[in-house]
């Protein structure tokens, strides 16, 4: 994933977002991670490509703001998207 796929924080919303559904596959490589284990430094490094030793502070907030959202999205975002109807 390049930088420029992302923002630091994603849009805070009581709603889905555009956001939200195209970054998806994110949000679900991310609850694995985090599922599986693994380090917070490694999982920035490998899906958002942002070195965590150069930029921690980044790093982290990049990181902890996405893993919050996917799993808003486990909780309350899944019901949403259940929810709407496919375009005509």
């Amino acid at each position: 994933m390049t930088q420029a796929a992302f923002l630091d924080r994603p849009p805070e919303s009581a709603t889905l977002t555009d956001y939200d559904r195209s970054h998806m596959k994110l949000y679900m490589r991310l609850l694995d991670a985090a599922t599986d284990g693994a380090a917070w430094q490694e999982a920035v490094s490998v899906l958002f490509g942002i070195d965590p030793d150069k930029n921690p502070e980044r790093a982290r907030r990049v990181h902890d703001s996405h893993l919050a959202r996917a799993r808003w999205m486990t909780e309350h975002g899944y019901r949403l998207l259940a929810n709407e109807r496919p375009p005509s």
